[in-house]
């Protein structure tokens, strides 16, 4: 039995992918949900499809790049259920290419969403839990986190750093929960955010033949929620079986 029924969940980038399926596998287990994207008519159709099922959740407009939305998001949580168990930083992008072709806005972009947000959500939720003298931050990450790849230069340093950040804070603290996921390749909307066509084409059929559904990495980061609060799952490291890296 998983230790998730009435913990309150925040989840950035919770519109589709590894957000959306979190958000449904939390929901199964009796988590209150609070849901932030800036999609938000794929926001409001998710959280109708959890209330049907008898869920409990709200929904937030959220840039994770916009500190003051972010600190929002949070507030917003805690004022609709009066605590804050856990947040899930799961919002990122991926515009893969080459150094050389000096794409410095999509550098940039990454850098404030994979990394200044995950700092924002830290930022916002860590009060909240002191006061608590208890909680868990769950980092989305990835494989390239671990391992460098050409075409993902800037994409892996911004991984790298959400794993050192991660393992600072969990040493930081004596009351925090602190988990990282590295999911492998796994089926969502990543590759949109290549603005090369033929580079997006080579990354989908080279590299990512073999996905994992993203309801894989749900299951895992439900796994790390719900072990007893004196567990900390440190790292879960989640690939499709035939991915070599």
């Amino acid at each position: 039995m998983l230790n998730i029924e009435n913990k309150v969940i925040a989840i950035t980038g919770a519109s589709s992918g590894i957000g959306e399926a979190t958000a449904l596998r939390l929901a199964e287990h009796g988590a209150r949900l609070a849901l932030g994207a800036r999609r938000t008519d794929r926001l409001d159709a998710l959280a109708a499809q959890i209330r049907e099922r008898g869920g409990e959740v709200i929904v937030q407009s959220l840039d994770v790049t916009r500190r003051e939305q972010v600190e929002a998001f949070i507030g917003n949580t805690v004022a609709a259920y009066g605590r804050l168990d856990v947040l899930v930083n799961n919002a990122g992008v991926m515009p893969l290419s080459r150094m050389t072709d000096l794409k410095v806005d999509e550098w940039e972009r990454t850098v404030d969403v994979n990394l200044k947000g995950v700092l924002f959500g830290i930022g916002a939720a860590l009060p909240v839990m002191q006061t608590q003298q208890a909680g868990h931050i769950v980092n989305v990450s990835s494989v390239a986190g671990r391992h460098v790849y050409p075409l993902a230069a800037v994409y892996c340093a911004s991984k790298f750093a959400v794993h050192a950040l991660s393992e600072g804070l969990r040493q930081e603290s004596q009351f925090l929960r602190v988990t990282i996921i590295s999911p492998g390749a796994v089926a969502s909307e990543l590759t949109s955010t290549i603005s090369d066509p033929a580079m997006k084409k080579e990354v989908d059929e080279v590299f990512r033949k073999d996905l994992l559904p993203a309801d894989a990495i749900a299951r895992a980061i439900a796994y790390a929620i719900g072990q007893p609060d004196d567990v900390d799952v440190n790292e879960l490291v989640v690939r499709p079986t035939l991915q070599a890296y």
